[in-house]
């Protein structure tokens, strides 16, 4: 009887680590395993994915491309950006002239990006950063996306709010809901299509399209209301906040400094460190 409770104990505990860990991908367990997953299949994710190319050009860096092409040079702030998947294609499309941010807390996944993009280097800037606080002033960028990531964060719903608050006015935002089977596995992550577009709505944007994408995944687009003129392309030390005290920064050879001594280091792959903060005093 003893060895039957085990054996149950024992699978009922493989079960559960399955599915927090495989299924859910650490979501359950907080940002600090959902990160560290994140970096352990860091060299190995784009293999792991299977991202096709054309797929990725016709579906994501060629109708973004195009919403964005009356803007001469477009800023656009990639959430939870991994590998740069977004960044890859859309700088592959003809005419494509603007600047891309890619922002990521897991450090690993944003050494491959920076690997994987250089051929674009000049127009991208990296950040190591989590999404529950965007360093940007309200109205920064001419497009925000954020794609299969949003059920892994701590408070989906305040990153949905993050990322509309800095969304120019006349802005687009690409973003995925996750649905299917997959859904069914992330309780209180996941949204229905009709719950997620509501959401969308209260944010509020506006002219919201569903685009059936993957067996897990819609692609959703949406605008926000009002217009605003293209921000265009714009000096970091412009746009970026202390992520510490939101003051405005200043560059300074390998750091960005604010007014209150809070300094973030630009580590040798230039990639902003701005999970890192030190201050004058750390010196």
């Amino acid at each position: 009887m003893i060895w039957i409770v085990l054996i149950l104990g024992i699978v009922i505990l493989g079960a559960l680590l399955y599915w927090q860990l495989i299924l859910a991908e650490g979501a359950y367990l907080g940002r600090f395993v959902v990160t560290l997953l994140y970096d352990w299949s860091a060299r190995l994710y784009d293999r792991i994915k299977s991202f096709d190319p054309g797929y990725e050009q016709w579906f994501l860096g060629r109708p973004l491309s195009m919403a964005l092409g009356v803007l001469p040079d477009p800023l656009i702030l990639d959430v939870a950006t991994g590998t740069a998947r977004l960044a890859r294609t859309l700088f592959q499309q003809a005419g494509f002239h603007g600047r891309l941010i890619g922002l990521d807390y897991s450090r690993k996944m944003l050494q491959e990006a920076v690997k994987e993009t250089r051929p674009w280097a000049e127009q991208l800037t990296f950040i190591w950063q989590d999404a529950s606080q965007l360093p940007f002033e309200d109205n920064t960028f001419d497009a925000v996306t954020c794609l299969e990531a949003l059920e892994f964060m701590p408070d989906p719903e305040h990153v949905l709010r993050e990322m509309a608050r800095v969304l120019r006015p006349g802005g687009i935002m690409l973003i995925t809901n996750r649905i299917g089977s997959g859904a069914r596995w992330m309780p209180g992550r996941t949204y229905t299509p009709d719950t997620f577009q509501s959401k969308l709505r209260d944010l509020p944007l506006e002219m919201i399209r569903v685009q059936p994408w993957q067996e897990d995944y819609d692609l959703l687009w949406g605008r926000k209301p009002g217009m605003d003129g293209p921000v265009g392309l714009r000096r970091l030390e412009e746009i970026l906040l202390c992520p510490k005290c939101q003051a405005h920064v200043s560059h300074k050879g390998q750091i960005f400094i604010c007014q209150n001594g809070h300094q973030i280091l630009i580590a040798e792959d230039g990639v902003l460190e701005s999970a890192r903060i030190s201050t004058t005093r750390d010196l």
